[in-house]
């Protein structure tokens, strides 16, 4: 059995990542990453599903791009868990709450497979040090009313935004949605899962 983990650290971000045990995967970017997924006989705190509070942080063991649990209070620990939601198989359909810095999609594995796998939890993490690019506005995390986004709709920090930049003002499914000051709504591709179509654009 093999654990992989998607990473989705902002607005149209992923990426896949694997482990070879029960227990550590991720990825860094914007955001880390870790996993941990089926639970085990042994109740190791590498085997076990992830809770809402745990902690996590790179593990060196296994790479550059890997991650594991470990106690809040252990030097190693980058975030926090603020919540665990269901695994899905279209990630963008996945709201976490607002804070969020990073989001780890836990899959599993078969017979050893390096690819693929099946979604089981979402977690939404938080980092533990004062930098949250989810913050609204900050640049990274999930797109959220507050942030801003440049003419192609990719996310940046509203402190680095210019004349022609924008300001999401609503996250919708119709253009006639939009709240009162928009100015300039984002119609975007189709993408399965994704709860809006639209975004409200407004002055910066």
């Amino acid at each position: 059995m093999t654990l992989g983990v998607v990473l989705v650290v902002g607005f149209g971000a992923s990426q896949v990542l694997k482990d070879e045990d029960t227990g550590a995967s991720s990825s860094p970017g914007p955001g880390a990453s870790s996993s941990s997924g089926a639970s085990d006989p042994s109740g190791s705190e590498e085997s076990r599903s992830w809770e809402k509070g745990d902690c996590g942080g790179p593990d060196p063991e296994k790479g550059s791009d890997s991650y594991r649990m470990f106690d809040c209070d252990e030097s190693g620990a980058t975030f926090k868990a603020l919540e665990i939601m269901d695994g899905s198989f279209m990630p963008e359909s996945v709201q976490c709450p607002a804070g969020t810095d990073l989001i780890i999609e836990v899959s599993i594995s078969y017979g050893g497979s390096e690819a693929g796998g099946i979604p089981t939890e979402t977690v939404c993490g938080r980092n533990l040090s004062d930098d949250h690019p989810g913050d609204a506005g900050a640049g990274g995390g999930q797109l959220v009313e507050g942030d801003c986004v440049d003419a192609k709709a990719q996310e940046i920090a509203c402190a680095s935004a210019g004349s022609a930049d924008h300001k999401v003002l609503g996250l919708v499914k119709e253009k006639s949605e939009c709240p009162a000051g928009t100015t300039a709504p984002i119609e975007l591709m189709f993408a399965i899962g994704r709860p809006f179509d639209v975004i409200c654009g407004g002055k910066v």
